[in-house]
């Protein structure tokens, strides 16, 4: 418990964690403001655990109940983690080991197309009925777009879709790929809207089930074809291609392919449009917890490493936007909406699984609302010249779209 406390002594200075430990001694260390929390730790080999590797062991432990929360909540708790992340992690066993975990990120990245597909199966296949709990009704899983505040997750994620779409300059009859295509919703929206041909791709049995019954039920058999497929094994050209929350399942290793993918597949005067969770400050590795029980195989990028990758494709960056807090807004709509369903998820699965995702949904909002992440709409082109020279064309298709 000594090393534990020194390295929380050190690292809290913001908002105040109180830890009791399996001997019920008290131990505080912070400001004595809030944020506060306090928590039991009943294992008392957690206290080496939490020291070597907290990101990882707090998850686990509060998963199977010997991290209680005894005061507060576990909103709480990760909130005086977020605040005080930088200090935790400047102690010097915390920099080795980010500084080790950085040089093997490409093995945990390591995704090819067979790891691709058990990767996202993990995740995505848990059950189309859980998504529906905390989902909008659209079933769009990745990044609302929040002009304002005081919007619904519904109207957000409607607003995301004309806004990635706008980007897009779609004209009827062209031919869109929509690379990691979810539940189809973005497939659907573009052909409705736009009378364009749209193919989705996806990993996930599931999504693809549900996707093919929401692409009859809306009559579009004839426009939009989702497929259980691989991007690298698509074959065909298209006018556009837009991928979606899909960029963070690539991995560093396998970037310069899933780029040349995109200029392989999209014609000369055709546009494409990435949109994906990246990070500030350069450079980094996945959580040990995320990586382990959430996103196996993801990454969020940096700006830096994401352009070299672009140039070296031989693709023009024709415009990118910085979505800032957007994520964070979206996140905290999940989990209030998790929250209220709480009970029907534990009966799909268990106590243990309600505590994972809610775990994942808060340490996610907060990396966006407090540290380094954020959201990035790349648009790409093959040539100079396959886009009007202003931006006008966006902002007027957006218009008329939400109108």
């Amino acid at each position: 418990m000594k090393l534990l406390n020194t390295m929380m002594a050190r690292g809290i200075k913001t908002g105040t964690l109180t830890i009791i430990d399996a001997d019920g001694q008290s131990h505080q260390h912070g400001s004595g403001e809030a944020p506060a929390a306090t928590v039991r730790i009943t294992d008392k080999t957690l206290y080496r655990k939490l020291f070597l590797n907290p990101e990882l062991y707090a998850g686990e432990a509060y998963m199977d109940g010997t991290l209680v929360i005894e005061d507060g909540s576990i909103r709480d708790l990760l909130k005086v983690f977020a605040l005080n992340r930088t200090g935790l992690r400047s102690h010097p066993v915390q920099k080795v080991l980010k500084s080790w975990l950085k040089r093997i990120r490409r093995w945990h990245q390591r995704n090819p197309a067979a790891t691709s597909r058990k990767n996202v199966q993990h995740h995505y296949d848990l059950s189309n009925e859980f998504y529906k709990l905390f989902l909008d009704e659209n079933m769009q899983y990745s990044c609302g777009y929040w002009p304002t505040e005081d919007i619904t997750l519904e109207q957000a994620q409607t607003l995301k879709m004309a806004h990635i779409a706008a980007k897009l300059n779609l004209k009827p009859g062209m031919r869109v790929l929509d690379i990691g295509c979810g539940w189809g919703g973005l497939s659907i929206y573009i052909a409705q809207n736009f009378d364009c041909e749209v193919v989705g791709v996806t990993l996930s049995d599931e999504q693809l089930a549900l996707g093919q019954e929401r692409v009859k039920a809306a009559g579009l058999e004839d426009k939009v074809s989702l497929r259980l497929q691989d991007y690298r094994h698509v074959q065909e050209t298209f006018d556009a291609i837009v991928s979606v929350g899909m960029f963070e399942h690539v991995g560093v290793a396998h970037y310069k392919e899933y780029f040349a993918s995109i200029r392989e597949r999209l014609t000369d005067e055709g546009c494409a449009l990435v949109h994906s969770i990246g990070r500030k400050g350069g450079p980094g590795t996945t959580g040990a917890w995320i990586r382990k029980y959430i996103f196996p195989g993801g990454y969020s990028p940096a700006l830096s490493e994401t352009f070299a990758e672009i140039e070296k494709a031989g693709l023009w960056v024709t415009d990118c936007e910085i979505l800032r807090l957007h994520y964070a807004h979206t996140l905290r709509e999940w989990d209030n909406r998790f929250q209220a369903n709480r009970e029907k998820v534990a009966e799909m699965f268990d106590e243990a699984f309600c505590r994972m995702w809610e775990f994942y949904l808060i340490v996610s909002e907060f990396t966006f609302r407090h540290r380094k992440h954020m959201n990035f709409q790349i648009q790409l082109t093959k040539t100079v010249d396959a886009l009007p020279l202003a931006r006008d064309y966006m902002l007027e298709t957006e218009r008329t779209l939400v109108s």
